[in-house]
C-alpha cells in the first residue's frame, strides 16, 4: 500500500481547533493538544451550564417573588396555591419581573391569592 501523508488534513484540523480556542491563556490557544483538551473541557462545561442556568434563574425568581409576598403579608406556597385556585396562570418569571418593576400590580396579584384561599 502506498505512504499515506496527513498534511491538509491533519493542518485543518488543527486550524479548526486552534481558531475555536481563539482568547483562552498562553499554550491553550497556541498548542493544539492543549487547546483540544481544554476545548473539550470548555463545551462539557457550556452543555452543563446551558442546563444550570434554567435552574439558577428559577431559583431567583422563587426568592423574588417569596420577598414581595412577605411584605403582601403572605408567604411563596400559600400565595402559589392561591394563584392555582383563583386560575391565575403567571409563571414565575412574570411574578418576579412584576415584584421588582410593579409592585402595585403585584400587590393586586396577592390580594386576589389571598382571598382564594
Amino acid at each position: 500500500m502506498p505512504r499515506v501523508k496527513t498534511g491538509v488534513v491533519r493542518r485543518r484540523r488543527h486550524k479548526k481547533v486552534l481558531k475555536l480556542a481563539k482568547g483562552y491563556f498562553q499554550g491553550r490557544r497556541k498548542h493544539f493538544r492543549k487547546a483540544k483538551e481544554q476545548l473539550e473541557h470548555s463545551m462539557y462545561y457550556a452543555f452543563r451550564d446551558r442546563k444550570q442556568k434554567k435552574r439558577e434563574f428559577r431559583k431567583l425568581w422563587i426568592i423574588r417573588i417569596n420577598a414581595a409576598c412577605r411584605l403582601n403579608d403572605i408567604n411563596y406556597s400559600r400565595f402559589i396555591n392561591g394563584l392555582k385556585k383563583a386560575n391565575i396562570e403567571l409563571d414565575r418569571k412574570i411574578l418576579a419581573d412584576m415584584a421588582m418593576n410593579d409592585a402595585a400590580a403585584f400587590s393586586a396579584v396577592a390580594a386576589q391569592a389571598k382571598a382564594a384561599l
